[in-house]
């Protein structure tokens, strides 16, 4: 799995020879192994780097398995650098030939995708899930278990507790109170232990409301959306949620990007937006953000 430090350590090589950065999309729906083989083999057939292209082609030969969604791969064969990361997400097929590896594919994906806590929530208890790149993976833990141990009690067992459906209520009321506590105690903890910077609840808008409420203010700056879901939900309908709202973030970031983008340069402040301008605020220092359309190359 791709994590920050192995983007920091991409970032941080640099090496006297050109460095080769291919990102080739593997994704089933885009076809199949010999789509995706023949993709590579037109990638590769101008690229004048033949000890580079000969490691490339020696991997995905012998070690690549064809699994995931995307693969990106850098190598300097000079420098004995050859790196491979398999992503549960597609992206566009590129090759990139530059004096260091060509990474801002990869930094999208983690600004988008990376860091996902998830909860699914009711008065019992939680499932907690992370979510990386494309990859969901569910907490184990004993909270489920000691959850339904208190929750199977009634207002009728309790010694001295009062009858009738008002104390049963409040009965029932009281332990989803103390749930909920311990669902919090729980989820905090495991954002913390695993680098959350995004949340997503799910369950009935009643309980993930009792859940935002509870949540110290920190966390909940960082619950970026909810969504109904049952507690028995499949982890692929988990997946596929998430995947959904992931993309809905990315495409309103960059629409709010460019609408700000848009009315600064209209009006005139510190926005420009065709080439020539953007290449003159380049060469004077001035860009602070710059947005390129994917896939995007001028003429001459």
């Amino acid at each position: 799995m791709l994590t920050e430090a192995n983007l920091k350590e991409l970032l941080g090589f640099t090496a006297n020879n050109q460095v080769l950065s291919i990102y080739l999309n593997t994704d089933h729906t885009a076809g199949s192994s010999d789509v995706y083989k023949s993709n590579l083999r037109s990638m590769l057939k101008d690229i004048d780097l033949p000890s580079d292209v000969e490691t490339v082609e020696n991997y995905f030969s012998r070690e690549f398995d064809w699994s995931g969604s995307s693969v990106a791969l850098f190598s300097c064969a000079p420098a004995d650098f050859f790196r491979a990361y398999s992503l549960a997400i597609p992206i566009r097929n590129q090759v990139v030939i530059a004096d260091r590896p060509y990474v801002k594919p990869l930094a999208s994906l983690l600004d988008y995708y990376g860091g996902y806590g998830v909860v699914l929530v009711d008065k019992q208890g939680a499932r907690l899930f992370s979510f990386h790149l494309g990859e969901l993976k569910e907490q184990e833990g004993i909270l489920g278990e000691s959850v339904k141990h208190t929750k199977r009690g009634g207002a009728s067992t309790k010694p001295g507790s009062r009858g009738g459906v008002a104390g049963q209520t409040r009965y029932e009321e009281e332990v989803a109170t103390r749930n909920m506590r311990d669902v919090v105690d729980f989820a905090t903890q495991f954002f913390a232990q695993n680098n959350v910077r995004r949340v997503l609840i799910g369950g009935t808008d009643e309980n993930i409301a009792l859940l935002r409420n509870q949540l110290p203010k920190s966390w909940q700056s960082l619950i970026i959306g909810s969504f109904p879901m049952g507690m028995t939900a499949s982890k692929v309908d988990v997946l596929d949620k998430v995947i959904q709202i992931g993309r809905q973030v990315e495409f309103h970031k960059q629409e709010q990007l460019l609408k700000r983008l848009v009315t600064g340069a209209a009006k005139d402040q510190k926005g420009v937006l065709d080439l020539d301008d953007t290449l003159g605020a380049v060469h004077d220092g001035k860009v602070q953000v710059l947005v390129i359309r994917d896939g995007y190359k001028a003429m001459g």
